[in-house]
C-alpha cells in the first residue's frame, strides 16, 4: 500500500493529511456526511476537476479559497462534488408497490390531500417514479390536493430534475404501462417526463441539516440511501425531525442497508424498509 508521500507523488496536486482533514471537517459541518479516509481517493478525485476549473495550483489554494470571503460561492460546488447521486427509477421496487397499495387504500377512505417528500431526490427519478404511482393508483388525481416535494442538496442534480429529460436507457426499469402513459420520447435517444408528471412535483433545494421551510404534513417521507453518510447523532436529529413533519401514521421509506433500531422509537417497522409514525 502506497504512503500518503508516495500516492501524492503520482499525481497531479498534493493532497496532504491537514488539507483532507480540513475538507472532511468541512463536508461534515456543511452536510453531515462523514468521509473516512476510505475515502480521501474519492474527495481527491472530485475535487481535482474543481481545482481545474479555479485554475488553481494546489489543495493548500483551494483551502484558502474556502477560508476567504470567496467561501460562500464556492461552498455549493464543493457540497455537489462529494455528494453521491446513485437513483434509478422505481428502485427498491417493493417501495412503490406498498405506496401503489396504500394510495389505493387513500381512495377507499375518501382522502383528498396528499403531501408527499422525496427528502434526497437526486436527479428526480425518485419523486418522477412517486408520480407515476399516485397517478396509477389515483386515476382522478388531479381532483385531488396532491403534492411531491423534491429535494436535494445537490443544485446540479436538482437542475436535472426539473429538467425532466434522460437518457432511455434510464427508464428500462419504468413498468411498459407507465412508460407509454407518462413519458415522452424526444431526438437523440432522449426522454421526457410528462406534463401529467411534473404538475404534482415541485423541486427545491434543501439542505437536510439546515431549517426547513415547509408548512403543513406529509403523508409519505422517502428518506433512501441518505443517512448511510452520517454518524448516529445526526440520524437522531434527522429522524426525530422528520418524525415531527409528519401525520400521525405516516409512512417512511428507507434505504436497503438502513434501519431504525437504536435510533428512534418514533417509528413501528411494517415491513422491508418500511416504517410508519406512532409518536
Amino acid at each position: 500500500m502506497l504512503s500518503s508521500s508516495q500516492t501524492n507523488e503520482a499525481r497531479d496536486f498534493v493532497f496532504t493529511d491537514k488539507e483532507f482533514r480540513f475538507l472532511a471537517g468541512l463536508a461534515n459541518q456543511k452536510t453531515g456526511i462523514v468521509l473516512t479516509e476510505q475515502k480521501r481517493d474519492m474527495v481527491y478525485g472530485r475535487l481535482t476537476r474543481r481545482l481545474r476549473a479555479l485554475r488553481l495550483r494546489s489543495f493548500a489554494e483551494y483551502c484558502d479559497l474556502l477560508q476567504s470571503d470567496a467561501f460562500e460561492d464556492e461552498l455549493p460546488h464543493l457540497v455537489n462534488a462529494i455528494t453521491t447521486n446513485l437513483t434509478g427509477f422505481f428502485r427498491e421496487a417493493h417501495h412503490f408497490d406498498h405506496l401503489h397499495e396504500q394510495a389505493a387504500e387513500w381512495k377507499r377512505q375518501g382522502k383528498k390531500r396528499l403531501r408527499l417528500w422525496s427528502s434526497a431526490c437526486s436527479s428526480g427519478m425518485e419523486p418522477y417514479s412517486m408520480a407515476m404511482t399516485l397517478r396509477q393508483s389515483i386515476p382522478d388525481i388531479d381532483s385531488w390536493d396532491a403534492k411531491i416535494l423534491a429535494t436535494d442538496i445537490d443544485s446540479n442534480m436538482l437542475a436535472k430534475g426539473t429538467a425532466g429529460e434522460y437518457g432511455a436507457s434510464d427508464v428500462e426499469q419504468v413498468p411498459p404501462a407507465c412508460q407509454k402513459a407518462f413519458i415522452e420520447p424526444l431526438a437523440g435517444g432522449r426522454v421526457s417526463m410528462g406534463d401529467e408528471l411534473r404538475r404534482l412535483v415541485t423541486f427545491r433545494q434543501l439542505n437536510l441539516l439546515e431549517s426547513w421551510p415547509m408548512r403543513g404534513k406529509f403523508d409519505v417521507v422517502f428518506c433512501r440511501n441518505v443517512v448511510i453518510y452520517f454518524d448516529k447523532p445526526t440520524k437522531e436529529v434527522l429522524f426525530d425531525r422528520i418524525a415531527d413533519v409528519m401525520e400521525p401514521r405516516g409512512l417512511l421509506y428507507i434505504g436497503h442497508s438502513e434501519n431504525l433500531h437504536g435510533i428512534t422509537d418514533r417509528f413501528e417497522l411494517l415491513g422491508r424498509t418500511i416504517y410508519r409514525r406512532i409518536r
